[in-house]
């Protein structure tokens, strides 16, 4: 069963891996195509980085009681993507660390209280802050099997697979 306490750690683990691969890229590997069509790894790890920002901005809802969207706007995450995927693979190795620090910061920060405190997702979900940690480990366990770099599914964790199939399911 999932629990908060589980998903922070998948956050921690999903991070490490995505670390470690990212690490491994160079200039010329960080540019190569990634799983996922028409991104190539640049992009993947500037939606990760842009992403751990967002999920800061509904932990600082949660913690602060002021509204703050995880995006001003679709377009701008998009834009923000993109405008990512050109760094250097150095600044983007910075940003990903940096954006996923601070991200584990605020999480660590939070009270007991906080995390039920009522955040919107950038789908329009009204979920506990609780949630925000099981979004964040979807995005570090998939994209870094996305990044193509060997990672593969069966690589991660055996309970997180099972809660993002039951997670795929529940919204088919």
């Amino acid at each position: 069963m999932r629990t908060l306490n589980t998903t922070l750690t998948w956050v921690a683990e999903g991070t490490a891996l995505c670390r470690t691969a990212i690490d491994d890229l160079d200039e010329a590997a960080y540019g190569a195509p990634s799983l996922l069509p028409g991104w190539t790894r640049k992009h993947v790890v500037a939606h990760l980085a842009g992403n751990a920002e967002a999920i800061g901005n509904l932990l600082h809802w949660a913690r602060t009681g002021e509204p703050t969207p995880m995006y001003s706007s679709r377009e701008q995450r998009n834009a923000a993507i993109e405008s990512g995927a050109t760094l250097p693979g150095d600044r983007l190795s910075a940003w990903f660390a940096e954006s996923a620090q601070a991200l584990a910061d605020a999480m660590a920060g939070l009270t007991a209280e906080q995390w039920q405190a009522e955040v919107v997702t950038a789908q329009g979900r009204t979920v506990p802050a609780s949630e925000v940690p099981w979004m964040r480990s979807r995005e570090v366990m998939v994209h870094v099997v996305d990044l193509g770099t060997g990672v593969r599914f069966a690589d991660l964790p055996a309970e997180f697979l099972a809660e993002l199939r039951d997670d795929i399911l529940a919204r088919r």
